[in-house]
């Protein structure tokens, strides 16, 4: 029984997690939300107005890779659904992109189609440079359009498209920063200019958010608010509101504040895990006792008895463990 309490409670802090993920990628796939990061850090957007981009060039409904919190409310018409968010290859596996969907770019003479893919990533080093990720979903989108964009030699129909990643924890040197990655012509002999048309396929952009206050403005201070796990949701409805004049929708305002209380939970967990962590490293390095620990680190007598019940699931576990392997 306590071998599964132990694996129980991993499994619903993964959960929790997993749910934190979902409800933050079902906030920013709202209209209004993309109308914002697409007006701000888009070129073809710059000239329109939010409402504008909102009822005229997104087209259909986002799709978001992960399953929403609440699956009725995907359904309400507020939020969108269009493209796959599956890009499958036979020899290349499958990618999952957090959220996908079509827009129509204004100003053009033949209404072409933009490929926006965003990605919300809390990890800034999860192993590998994350904007070679974002370039690498950039040729991905490119390449999946062969035979539904364009087929056979009929290259000239490509459709341009855009990674953008929206970095929750970046380090101190990129916080509060936007930067976009595209390709350029270069001339390296001669001087001759290609349409740019021809060429500009694919840009990869970095949103990486920090500590906003009240004379920030832009996206950076809305996704701050949006995303924000210290904010309390009635301050957050206020800034949306009065700041970037939002229109506090029912399904808008019941994702706030399901992530607020998903975000509580994740904090409070990750809080907890750590408080065990430094019970167990005095008891290891100054062979203190649990009791011992828990006075030095100032816990208060009214939690200890869940640290305690914690450690003993723990070495139980792993007594039961070592006797397996026997």
């Amino acid at each position: 029984m306590r071998i599964e309490s132990i694996l129980s409670k991993n499994i619903d802090a993964m959960g929790d997690k997993a749910a934190y993920d979902a409800a933050c990628k079902r906030l920013l796939a709202n209209k209004v939300i993309l109308a914002w990061i697409m007006k701000e850090c888009l070129e073809e957007y710059r000239n329109c107005n939010i409402q504008e981009i909102v009822s005229r060039y997104i087209d259909g409904e986002p799709d978001i890779g992960q399953v929403p919190v609440n699956v009725d409310e995907r359904l309400s018409g507020e939020q969108i659904r269009n493209v796959s968010v599956e890009d499958a290859s036979v020899y290349e596996g499958t990618v999952t992109y957090d959220i996908r969907f079509c827009a129509e770019a204004p100003g053009t003479e033949n209404r072409i189609q933009l490929i926006i893919n965003i990605e919300a990533q809390n990890d800034f080093y999860p192993g590998y440079p994350i904007i070679k990720r974002g370039i690498y979903y950039c040729s991905r989108m490119i390449s999946s359009q062969y035979g539904t964009e364009f087929t056979s030699s009929h290259y000239e129909n490509i459709k341009k498209v855009y990674s953008i990643w929206i970095c929750m924890n970046p380090p101190q040197y990129r916080e509060n920063t936007i930067t976009e990655y595209y390709i350029a012509e270069k001339n390296l002999v001669g001087n001759v200019k290609e349409k740019i048309e021809n060429y500009d396929l694919l840009t990869a952009i970095m949103i990486c958010l920090g500590t906003t206050d009240d004379n920030s403005s832009g996206i950076l201070k809305l996704l701050e608010v949006l995303l924000s796990t210290e904010r309390e949701v009635e301050e957050k409805k206020k800034i949306l509101q009065e700041d970037f004049a939002i229109e506090m929708t029912k399904t808008l305002e019941s994702e706030v504040s399901t992530m607020c209380n998903l975000s509580k939970g994740v904090e409070e967990k990750g809080i907890e895990k750590g408080i065990l962590f430094s019970i167990k490293s005095l008891m290891e390095t100054m062979g203190w006792s649990a009791e011992q620990a828990m006075g030095g680190l100032k816990i208060p007598e009214s939690e200890r008895d869940k640290y305690i019940t914690e450690l003993k699931n723990e070495r139980d576990y792993e007594e039961k463990s070592v006797n397996k392997n026997l």
